[in-house]
């Protein structure tokens, strides 16, 4: 994943598990924990994601993340950006396979 592209990923998972651990989501990424953190307090601080508080039965603090009407329309940017780099990275990589394919023959 490039680095670019977590507050994507986040933006997407958030929307499908809203009260997924920091720790959890660093780890389905690749990343550190301290870059998830910092990451999700900045789409916080944007006003794309807001962090609900509340308490679990064992007393420890736990958050649910949900996207804000902002927050899903910068998914919806994000999906659309993402969705166009991958096609420009797979016409690349069609045409490297075809100019391997001549020369292989």
């Amino acid at each position: 994943m490039a680095p670019q592209d977590l507050p994507y990923y986040l933006l997407c998972q958030l929307t499908q598990e809203p009260a997924a651990s920091q720790r959890g989501l660093a780890e389905r990424f690749g990343v550190s924990l301290g870059k998830v953190n910092y990451c999700l307090r900045a789409l916080v601080d944007k006003g794309l994601v807001k962090a609900n508080n509340f308490r679990r039965s064992d007393n420890k603090l736990a958050y649910a993340y949900v996207l804000t009407p902002a927050g899903l329309e910068e998914k919806r940017r994000l999906t659309k950006a993402f969705l166009q780099r991958k096609i420009a990275e797979f016409e690349l990589l069609q045409q490297e396979i075809e100019i391997l394919q001549k020369e292989s023959q």
